[in-house]
Formats: structure tokens, sequence, C-alpha cells
């Protein structure tokens, strides 16, 4: 039988904070700060998916179409030649443009110009390739990180809400190839499995940007390998605990409903019928109901069989509970004293009392547990986080235990 490793030793949670005007606020005197995010999902895999090997170079595509020709109009003579193709090519930008150029990869009358040549009218362009970019590379950056378990083979870290796992990789060496917990594992650990590509170094599963909470790491391919196999097994068991909103009748309950992208929403998945839902399971059960002057809600334990794309936040939200803070699903972001807003008469009323609101920029998720054998000394890790402060202070707000409430 496989030894019993048990690791609960407390855990500090790391709140960044953002100097920003719509930073959360707990309440009207002590500011927790997020940064405001948009719906754009940068997180869109599911959080089981092994991550295939991303190749050193793009692959060129065969059935890509012959070279193209164009011939220079006389009114454009003057113009530059790059300025030129990126007005002639619909969808390529002068970046684009320039990296044609610098491909060799555009010929001006047999020749290979410069990008700044000027053109003088009836010169003849033929376009022999596409703009071939160089492979987004991750990089390291000297972000804390709260590493809950650390050995030779793998990593647990407890990921703040507001931080990507790894950049998309359609982006850019920008500030949206920055910040991510990539980017942190890098500087802190140096070397890490290369089984996910120069991208996504080390990753094995993923966490929503904004929910926070236990992630597994490997350090070198061998583990990264059987991590993978586990997760596609349903070998790894994940506990996460959400504020709901409402009062969940069932004191437990499971929800199996298969989960696929939303046809009209793209960023959104959806449990209605769709060509590519894929099977989603998830158990809950109610830790505690909260009635305040704030509205109700259900605090639950979700575990998760499968690790679908926003699983519990779409789960939850089908059955009239959505995740406090989930903006994307219904859920809000902001929780107004009830009380206070009924009690005033009148709309000057209530925009002259103001009653009190309580403003969340991130999900109230977190994955709080984790349970898998190690994939080398197959002994059983079973590893805890603890609710970050923003949302322990929340719930204290809530349930009116915090001083002044």
């Amino acid at each position: 039988m496989a030894k019993t490793t048990k690791t609960t030793q407390p855990v500090k949670p790391v709140v960044k904070k953002f100097a920003h005007p719509g930073a959360m606020l707990l309440s009207a005197d002590e500011p927790i700060a997020f940064p405001l995010v948009d719906e754009t999902e940068e997180v869109d895999f599911d959080e089981e998916t092994p991550l295939e090997v991303v190749p050193a170079t793009p692959v060129i595509d065969p059935d890509a179409p012959l070279p193209s020709e164009l011939t220079v109009a006389e009114e454009s003579a003057g113009q530059r030649l790059d300025a030129y193709l990126a007005a002639q090519l619909p969808g390529v930008s002068r970046s684009r443009v320039q990296l044609l150029l610098e491909q060799k990869d555009v010929l001006v009358d047999g020749a290979t110009p410069k990008a700044s040549l000027k053109l003088r009218g009836g010169e003849r362009i033929e376009i022999k390739g596409e703009p071939r970019p160089a492979p987004l590379r991750a990089i390291a950056e000297d972000i804390p990180l709260d590493v809950v378990y650390e050995d030779s083979a793998l990593a647990v870290i407890n990921k703040p809400a507001g931080m990507m796992v790894h950049a998309g990789s359609g982006q850019t060496e920008d500030e949206r190839n920055r910040g991510t917990l990539v980017n942190a594992l890098l500087f802190r650990f140096k070397k890490l499995s290369a089984h996910g590509g120069d991208l996504r170094p080390g990753i094995v599963h993923r966490l929503d940007k904004l929910t926070s909470g236990l992630i597994i790491v490997a350090k070198n391919d061998r583990a990264h390998q059987a991590l993978s196999a586990m997760f596609s097994a349903h070998e790894v068991k994940k506990t996460y605990i959400a504020l709901v909103q409402g009062l969940v009748e069932r004191e437990h309950g499971t929800i199996n409903a298969a989960i696929g992208r939303d046809p009209l929403r793209r960023i959104r998945m959806t449990t209605k019928p769709t060509e590519n839902a894929r099977s989603a399971v998830s158990h809950y059960e109610v830790v505690r109901r909260i009635t305040c002057r704030f509205g109700r809600f259900t605090l639950v334990r979700v575990r998760i069989e499968t690790g679908r794309t926003h699983q519990i936040r779409v789960h939850m939200a089908s059955i009239g509970h959505q995740v406090v803070g989930d903006t994307l699903y219904s859920g809000s972001g902001q929780l107004t004293d009830q009380v206070a807003s009924q009690a005033a008469t009148s709309r000057a009323a209530r925009r002259k009392q103001g009653p009190e609101r309580i403003y969340l920029d991130r999900n109230f998720l977190h994955a709080a547990e984790l349970e898998f054998a190690h994939p080398i000394t197959g002994k059983t890790l079973r590893l805890e986080a603890p609710l970050p402060a923003e949302l322990v202070k929340l719930l204290a707000r809530l349930e009116g235990t915090e001083a002044g409430a």
C-alpha cells in the first residue's frame, strides 16, 4: 500500500496589489485590489487536457496559395514599399509585411528590395511566401510565488486570482506575455519540463485567470508525462470552494451535464446540446448557507471528476446558482445592501444615501485541495491551500462577523 504524505501547513496567500480606479472594495475605507479584466477568457482549454509538444518552428501549410503578384499603379508612386504592401494585402499588418521583407519573400522587378524603397509606379511585385513569426517563448520574471510543495520532480503552486497560467499562442512579446505563472516559474525553478513547449514549460493543467488555488507543475518530462496520464484517467482528485448566489436547496448533489462551446457567444461554454460537447461531472456539498442584507448565498465544496473549461462555473450556473463574481455567466460582481436600498423611497434618495456595495473583480472560486499519487515515488500527496484573504474578508462581511459591519 502506498504511504500517505499529508501536507497541511498554513499557506500564506499572495495578494497582488494593483493601483486601479476600479479596484475591488470590501468596505468603503479598506480597498483590496485586483485588476479589472474584460470578458475575454485568456485560458481556453480543458483543465485536464494534456498539453501537446509545441514545434520549435511553425509548420508551413503545404496547401498555401501560390506566390501572389501585384503591379504598382501610377497613382501609388512615391509610397514606401512596406506601407504600400500593408494597404494592398488584406489582414496583413505592417509588422507582418516587415517580416515578409526580412525573410526576403518579396521581390520588386526580380530584385530583393528594402522596406523603405520608394515606388515609382509600374513595378511588378512578387510575394513568394507568408510571414513566419518566430515562436513565442516565455521569459523569466521575478514574481513572488506561493509554493505549497516542491521536490525534484514537481511543484505545487497556490496561484493568485488575476494571474494567467501562460500567455496565449497568438500573443506577441509585449505585456500580454508577462506576469503569467510561467514567467514566475522560469525565474524560480530555471528548468522545467519541455513537454508543454516553449510557451508552456512545466504546465500540466490549468486554472482560469480569475480563479485562485492549487496547480501542479512538472519539473521534468518523465513527471510531466505521468501527470498528464493521471489527469486523462481522472486519477487526480480536485476539490474547490465556491460561493454561489441563492440558497442551494439540497445538502449535496451531482451535476452530470456535458459541456461544449456556446455557438452564439464563443467565449462562453454551455450545457445545452452542442456538437463539441464533452462529458462533465461535478459533485457538490453545502458548507453553509448565508442570508444577510446583501442577499442569499451558499458556500459549497465542489469535487470535479472531469476538468472541462469553466466546468464548475457552467455547472453551478446551469442549476441557477452562479458563482459570485463570475460576470461571464451572469454572476454578480457587485453586491448591494438590499435593506438600505429598499428603505430608500425614491431614486433620488437611493442616490443620496448610497447603499453600501461590495465589489468583487474575481470569481469566488478557489482550488483548495489536491490529492494524487506522486508520479515518481507513487506516494499519495494531499495538499491544501486556504481561502485567500480577500475571500475570507468577503465572507466575514456577508456574515456580519467583521467589526463595523
